[in-house]
């Protein structure tokens, strides 16, 4: 059989579809069926450029910035009902406070012109796609990928259409099957097994009824399978195959805003969920398990596909690095003579040489959830690290010159007004150190041990407006597709909240201007101090200060300093803290100055 698989907006046009790369090489592996993957993300960008004007700039905010309202899939909307004016008040009436009237006005042209588009793109597909059209939906997919298959089973009743990906996990997929009926099929859970088998059954006639995960309708019945019980081993794990979209991206007009990224899979799960699953994180729907591909396997993937497709530039996206890779994987990329420059998540309690190892493998940016610097948040979240561990990280990657990204959630249940005035007291003695993206409320996931357990604090919830606002769809059907759901705010209140922001945006305007850094002088450190709250200074540590200050290189209890030094040293520490050199939390000291990059780059060489 022909097989077309469409990666539809608002999927990135930075990088290929993994899913897409992933089922083509699946299904081609076998030999009896052709795949050819559709990058329509890059054909709706490049209509965008040429019709509307837009950019890179634009085309993120659907596909990033929006994903929490639900705006990029509103936009689709328009063509999913055949209606260029639908719901355009109601959407205007909710989004006039928090988008701007530029962008306001840009969804709604968008919104009356994307009918336009998906029926030329509909009837330009159906004179070349094979006799099934898959589609991958993930984050803002939903719309765009129904309206289209909605069209073209509208052209050509006959084709078969297939969605699957992380927006069909449990009952989302099932209820997308349900009501949508120009939509054949849908796959549920990990679709190397299940793909396949669904294109041999309708290659040979045979019913599809029993493929695990699989939702079917026959005429006028419906089922939907239970996935697999067991996750899919390691080596089953497929390579992706993306020539398609390196293709199709070299003549794009994103082209000219944006090189091309790999993106490369070393494993699936959670190590550290396994054993203690983040209260607010709905991540790995259909398993948790821990599997990464052996060590060797892995490196020659990764390398192979840089060197087949010259891309350097590589976000890997598990959802933590295998950390015996440590050990065998990141020596191998160190000593394989390429300049990497590689994206991946990792735990924030990492030492500085497991940091020096990521920087020397070539990891330039890093995704290390480390979420709040209240340790007493973080053991609400179930974290397993401490605040004091999550500045060091901080401090360490500053030193390292790696970027980092992160977020400060709060909101948590049970936590407390003094769980963050005493971070926010100090926060201006880390301006120097990487600023978090933003400070948002956690939202309440599906798959998240806050939305299992209604006990732990979020008894009360519904589906997020947007869903309502983009599906005609009665509540109990909402309730089945939503991702997220709206409860009532827990934690802190408006009073700390506005506190937090606003300490939140000091620290990201100070940044660019704010530096701290420690030199070693012979038997002295010298501390250079130039950032706004504390001015121009510089600190000279002598004497047995230099092993304190060394000591305080990790987190400390104050009993530990105690034993070490005598209580004599809370004088010391309190002067430290009061140049802002220290972050104390939790009954823990550490301080707050990153080693100068030139000294710190002689020992990385």
């Amino acid at each position: 059989m022909d097989v077309t698989l469409v990666n539809m907006p608002w999927a990135s046009v930075s990088y290929p579809s993994l899913a897409c790369g992933i089922l083509k090489a699946a299904v081609e592996r076998g030999g009896v069926h052709r795949v050819t993957v559709v990058d329509a993300n890059l054909d709706f960008f490049d209509w965008m450029y040429r019709e509307v004007g837009t950019g890179l700039r634009e085309y993120d905010f659907f596909s990033l910035d929006s994903y929490f309202q639900g705006i990029g899939d509103w936009v689709f909307t328009s063509a999913l009902y055949g209606d260029r004016y639908w719901r355009v008040d109601e959407f205007c009436a909710a989004h006039s406070g928090d988008v701007d009237e530029e962008t306001l006005r840009l969804c709604v042209r968008l919104h009356e012109l994307i009918p336009d588009w998906v029926s030329m793109y509909a009837r330009s597909l159906t004179e070349c796609c094979g006799a099934v059209v898959g589609f991958t939906t993930t984050f803002q997919q939903n719309a765009a990928s129904l309206a289209l298959a909605r069209e073209l089973k509208r052209i050509n009743p006959g084709m078969t259409t297939v969605l699957g990906g992380a927006n069909c996990e449990g009952t989302q997929g099932s209820a997308w099957h349900r009501n949508f009926e120009f939509v054949d099929y849908v796959v549920r859970g990990e679709g190397e097994a299940a793909f396949p088998a669904l294109l041999d059954s309708l290659a040979s006639g045979e019913s599809p009824r029993g493929i695990p995960g699989l939702c079917w309708r026959d005429k006028s019945e419906i089922g939907a399978n239970s996935p697999s019980a067991a996750p899919l081993p390691p080596e089953d794990i497929v390579s992706p195959e993306f020539e398609d979209y390196f293709e199709r991206h070299a003549s794009s007009a994103a082209a000219t805003e944006v090189e091309p990224k790999l993106v490369v899979e070393g494993a699936r799960g959670c190590w550290w969920g396994e054993k203690h699953h983040c209260k607010f994180c709905g991540l790995n729907g259909s398993f948790m398990e821990f599997r990464s591909k052996s060590p060797q396997r892995f490196r020659d993937e990764l390398l192979g596909l840089a060197a087949q497709h010259q891309v350097l530039d590589i976000y890997l996206v598990d959802n933590i690095l295998d950390m015996a890779y440590f050990n065998t994987v990141l020596p191998y990329l160190e000593e394989s003579g390429f300049d990497l420059r590689i994206q991946c998540e990792v735990k924030s309690n990492l030492r500085i040489d497991q940091m020096r190892r990521l920087v020397n493998a070539g990891i330039v940016q890093v995704q290390p959830g480390i979420e709040n610097l209240s340790s007493r948040v973080l053991r609400l979240m179930d974290k397993g690290v401490s605040g004091c561990q999550n500045v060091r990280f901080l401090r360490d990657a500053s030193s390292l010159g790696i970027t980092v990204m992160w977020n400060y959630l709060y909101g948590f249940p049970d936590e407390s007004d003094e769980d963050y005035l005493a971070v926010i007291d100090q926060m201006p003695s880390l301006h120097h150190l990487p600023p978090m993206d933003g400070a948002d409320r956690i939202a309440l996931e599906r798959f998240s041990p806050y939305f299992d357990r209604p006990d732990l604090g979020f008894d009360k919830r519904n589906p997020d407006p947007q869903y309502a606002r983009n599906y005609a769809l009665p509540p109990e059907e909402l309730a089945e597709i939503a991702y997220l759901f709206a409860s009532a705010p827990a934690g802190i209140g408006a009073d700390v909240e506005r506190c937090l922001l606003g300490a939140v945006r000091a620290w990201r305007h100070d940044h660019a201007v704010s530096e701290l850094e420690w030199v070693r002088m012979e038997a002295e450190i010298l501390i250079l101090d130039d950032r706004p709250p504390f001015g121009q200074r510089e600190h000279v540590i002598a004497g047995s200060d230099v092993v304190l200050f060394e000591m305080l290189d990790r987190p400390r209890s104050l009993s530990t300093l105690h034993a070490e030094f005598g209580t004599g040293i809370e004088d010391v520490l309190l002067r430290w803290q009061a140049a802002g050199l220290l972050f104390a939390e939790d009954g823990h000291y550490v301080h707050v100055v990153p080693e100068a990059n030139n000294q710190r780059q002689l020992r990385i060489g």
